[in-house]
């Protein structure tokens, strides 16, 4: 049996620990995690997904706000792994942990490396129009995502696919290439590739900037910038001068010649607004600030009289 120190945080990483747990061959003997954060209105102090199996299962659960240099490390290092896994765990791992195991660290990436390395793969593939996106296997090195690649899974990204749906899917495509690959890794049976350098590319943590969207860009990039950030952080417009998160949006097959931001058409139950290359997105479920998630008919039922085609009611300054 080898034992693993398992480090990950989020719901993507949960199902890849709990395959950890159930598997006979392995002894999972401490979990790693972020601190318990205040979550909601209420602030409640939450633990992660991840410490949840965790304490489900009696494994030890370290939170220390910084690993390196903290009195966590020396106890992890001291528990002499066979093996460290890592899955969306949100820190660099200090060398001095990584070189102490037996056979090897690995992490789990969300992409198919090596593009979009980074805190926020999945996020981007979505907004950037990939088509496909996976998972790949790599060794853990100093450099963020760098490490030589050991096994890499492919899965299609769909029109309807948005990052809630792609994690849950990419969690349960890395557990299976996971188990499939410790036992060659434990073997020896590796034949690990280095990452093309001049194909890389960066996915870091999205900014708050860059959840506003460029209703420039062409329908299809409104939606996938929509799907992309939905349900976290969620993308926005300034509609009528009020930021309004958008949370489902709808490429149309038609085009327009009024300019992205203009109406192009409104009835009780649609709303259809022009973006970049003559396209025309429906805007199907928005939340107004200060307001609760509402689809659009109830949205239209409150200031639908307002709008007419061809009003501008979108920013569309290129320039900012």
């Amino acid at each position: 049996m080898k034992s693993i120190i398992f480090m990950g945080t989020p719901e993507f990483s949960a199902p890849i620990l709990q395959s950890l747990v159930d598997e006979p061959n392995y002894d999972v003997i401490g979990v790693v995690t972020q601190p318990d954060r205040k979550v909601g209105r209420k602030h409640v102090l939450t633990p992660s997904p991840v410490k949840r199996v965790a304490v489900e299962n009696n494994i030890k659960v370290y939170q220390p706000e910084k690993l390196g240099g903290s009195e966590e490390l020396a106890e992890l290092i001291a528990l002499n792994a066979d093996l460290i896994v890592t899955a969306a765990f949100g820190q660099f791992l200090p060398m001095s942990l990584i070189d102490s195991v037996k056979i090897g660290a690995v992490n789990v990436h969300a992409s198919l490396l090596p593009k979009y390395r980074g805190g926020a793969p999945v996020h981007y593939a979505i907004m950037n129009g990939d088509k496909e996106t996976g998972v790949t296997i790599i060794y853990m090195v100093k450099k963020m995502d760098a490490g030589e690649m050991l096994a890499t899974a492919k899965i299609p990204i769909t029109d309807q696919d948005d990052v809630g749906t792609m994690f849950d899917k990419l969690s349960l495509l890395g557990r299976d290439l996971l188990l499939d690959t410790l036992p060659q890794l434990i073997e020896g049976d590796v034949n690990p590739i280095k990452q093309d350098e001049e194909q890389v590319s960066f996915s870091p943590n999205i900014s708050p900037e860059q959840e506003e969207i460029d209703i420039n860009l062409p329908a299809r990039l409104v939606d996938a910038k929509v799907r992309g950030l939905r349900p976290f952080p969620v993308a926005y417009l300034m509609m009528e001068g009020k930021r309004t998160k958008i949370w489902k949006t709808k490429v149309m097959d038609q085009t327009t010649d009024l300019k992205p931001g203009q109406v192009v058409s409104k009835t009780k139950h649609e709303l259809l607004v022009a973006t970049g290359e003559n396209g025309v997105i429906s805007i199907e479920e928005l939340q107004p600030a200060g307001k609760q998630k509402m689809a659009i008919t109830d949205y239209l039922n409150g200031v639908g009289e307002n709008l007419h085609p061809g009003k501008q009611i979108i920013d569309n300054d290129k320039s900012k």
